[in-house]
Parts: structure tokens; sequence; C-alpha cells
């Protein structure tokens, strides 16, 4: 599990997954949440602007698992 460290509050889904270096344009990124790959602490989601925070466990299938953390 990697973990990815934000300074802010919240990032969004979308925001997150360019940020892992997980896709590399929003657009894929919009594909893997619109065809129900990714998961929020064990739950589908399929926004793309879901509010991601601190202690958040994201899932993406067949990639992996990702661990959010808020820069201190």
């Amino acid at each position: 599990m990697n973990e990815i460290t934000i300074k802010t509050e919240f990032i969004k889904l979308q925001q997150l997954l360019k940020l892992a270096g997980i896709v590399p344009q929003g657009s894929d990124a919009k594909l893997y949440i619109k065809n129900g790959e990714v998961k929020v602490n064990g739950i589908v989601v399929t926004e793309r602007g879901k509010k991601i925070y601190s202690g958040d466990i994201v899932t993406i299938q067949n990639i992996g698992e990702l661990k959010v953390a808020q820069k201190q």
C-alpha cells in the first residue's frame, strides 16, 4: 500500500489518481471511476469529485491501494 500525502483538508478523487501517478490526466481517471474500478474505504465510488480525506483508503482494481495522509 502506497501512502500519498496531501497538503489540504481533502483532495478530489480524480486529482488523487493524478497525484499518485495512476493516470496521466483527468480524463483517464474519469474512466476508472465511471467503470466502478475505484473503491474508497471498501465502497465503489462513481463520482470523480468525491472528497478524499486523510485516513481514507483508495483501492484501484488491478493496481493497488493508496492510503491518504495529511501533511502536518
